[in-house]
């Protein structure tokens, strides 16, 4: 006999394996960018002391809603959702937003500058659980995803979009949505993913780089060169902890998007293995949250949180070893980046609230 139980605690090895991953990251980070961080600031501990801080901004936020309930959140989709869209509409106000690396994405708070796209992702997610869980409306739904993926390919982030596009895919298949409908709106989408590419000369070059890495290795393909030497000269055990030399100054974004590269250098094949089992686990856990679920929502919250956790570690890792094209995209729990750390960790704790509801059988 199934019955949901009253709280309960919360799934331990869910918190174990994302404290696991988030210290496995600032160890990452630091041995990243501590050269990085001498020669522009002339401090090799300032991105790690900058990651600590939003570590524990993150980590105190998980706690704090790992003790409020789920339901919480349904109230608040409407106006989060509202808040996250002006959020990423300000990026494009002069004097607001932030452009880095040929992309306006950032956004100037004057003490503390954020990515909308960030938040933008959990707010979609929980408005798209409350909304679905009560009726399946593709219009309302195909709406939704369009509103939020062109605002941010308007900032040039194809990655997040990507990821936003998939994400809403899978809660709409969760909540039930037709199987009919997904198989025609995948080509569609697809369509517009590779027109996006080859409609911006800078994607193009690097899509063609991706086919064919030797095709311009000391320019369009350098990044991708760059990786794939530094995961190849690892091998099965890695050059050592801290011993890489490809992180002084030989691959872009180091410390961010591609600091796999790093740690398949340094710890090898056999620690980007238990890096990706590590991903494994949470992803069962998040799953299993997302099955046992008391209610449609938190089955739709907690399902879409693991999805959107799992295509962006996905896509990150796709990119590093060549099998996709690089996105930009940043590894949850390891990557350098206050916005997204601290947001995938918010949304760490609502999944794990959810676990103190599941049902016992």
């Amino acid at each position: 006999m199934t019955k949901v139980t009253q709280p309960h605690k919360p799934d331990l090895l869910l918190l174990s394996i994302t404290a696991a991953l988030i210290i496995f990251g600032l160890l990452m980070v630091y041995n990243a960018s501590s050269t990085t961080a001498y020669d522009e600031f002339g401090d090799r501990y300032y991105f790690i002391k900058a990651q600590l801080i939003w570590t524990a901004f993150g980590g105190a936020s998980l706690l704090f809603l790992l003790n409020i309930k789920y339901t919480f959140w349904e109230k608040l989709s409407l106006p989060l959702l509202i808040l996250s869209i002006i959020l990423l509409l300000l990026v494009f106000v002069p004097n607001f937003g932030i452009t880095a690396f040929g992309a306006q994405r950032g956004l100037d708070l004057k003490y503390v500058s954020i990515q909308p796209a960030e938040l933008a992702k959990l707010t979609f997610i929980i408005y798209l659980a409350s909304f679905l869980s009560k009726k399946v409306d593709i219009k309302r739904f195909l709406f939704l995803v369009a509103v939020f993926a062109a605002i941010v390919l308007a900032q040039s982030d194809l990655g997040t979009a990507t990821i936003i596009t998939i994400v809403g895919f899978g809660i709409y298949f969760l909540a039930g949505g037709s199987l009919v409908v997904l198989s025609m709106l995948v080509p569609l989408v697809t369509f517009i993913g590779f027109l996006m590419i080859f409609i911006s000369s800078y994607r193009r070059a690097r899509f063609f780089s991706f086919l064919d890495p030797t095709i311009d290795p000391q320019g369009t393909a350098y990044h991708i060169n760059q990786i794939l030497i530094a995961l190849g000269s690892g091998g099965l055990f890695g050059v050592g902890l801290g011993e890489s030399r490809q992180k002084y100054g030989f691959i872009p974004a180091i410390s961010t998007d591609s600091i796999f590269a790093i740690l398949g250098n340094e710890l090898g094949f056999i620690g980007s293995v238990i890096l990706v089992l590590g991903f494994l686990i949470f992803i069962y856990r998040g799953f299993y949250i997302s099955k046992k679920s008391p209610d449609h929502f938190s089955r739709l919250l907690s399902g879409g949180i693991t999805f959107w956790i799992a295509i962006q570690a996905l896509i990150n890792l796709g990119g590093m070893v060549a099998l996709i094209p690089l996105t930009g995209v940043p590894l949850p729990f390891i990557s350098y980046g206050g916005s997204a750390l601290v947001t995938t960790l918010v949304g760490v704790g609502i999944l794990a609230n959810v676990s103190r509801y599941t049902k016992k059988t």
